[in-house]
């Protein structure tokens, strides 16, 4: 097989919404470096929603982004949480895998926290191939072969085969 074909994970996201409430915010964060063991961002506002009262500069959410090795036991982990399995609305054509644990003590090794209570978050996984830098580079930007491209049957298929994914239809 050739080995620009290899498909690889780029990035692991954690994401809590936590829209103008700054509790839950705060829950969010201490949700995260529970998990993680390392210190999430604040996402800030750039818009302004009056029915919603977001307004530019304000704290509505708090994310982190996990690369290397450390990321493939926190995603069987996350899937564990999920009971193996996942929809195939979960797999996007572009080789993203996003979904959501509604309540975080379904993760392993993860206890109750009082002081967080109960409250979820979402896992956005991106997967790539070698050669991907081609398109994201500062110099010479090129697009991307369509025989390159990871498509949802290849992410679909990674995930079955080294995670023991089922897809649901």
């Amino acid at each position: 097989m050739n080995t620009m074909k290899n498909i690889r994970i780029e990035k692991l996201t954690l994401n809590v919404g936590a829209g103008t409430n700054p509790d839950v915010l705060k829950k969010g964060m201490k949700l995260i470096q529970n998990l993680t063991g390392k210190e999430p961002i604040k996402t800030i506002s750039d818009k302004r929603i009056p029915t919603w009262g977001v307004r530019p500069g304000l704290p509505i959410g708090c994310k982190i982004t996990l690369r290397g090795d450390e990321v493939a036991p926190l995603i069987k982990r996350l899937i564990a949480a999920k009971e193996g399995r996942l929809s195939k609305t979960c797999f996007d054509s572009s080789g993203n895998v996003a979904f959501g644990i509604h309540e975080y003590i379904n993760v392993p090794e993860l206890n109750y926290d009082a002081s967080i209570g109960i409250m979820g978050f979402q896992a956005c996984i991106t997967l790539m191939r070698p050669g991907y830098r081609v398109k994201t580079r500062r110099k010479l930007q090129r697009k991307l072969g369509k025989s390159h491209r990871i498509s949802q049957e290849d992410s679909i298929a990674f995930f079955k085969e080294n995670f023991k994914v089922i897809v649901e239809d």
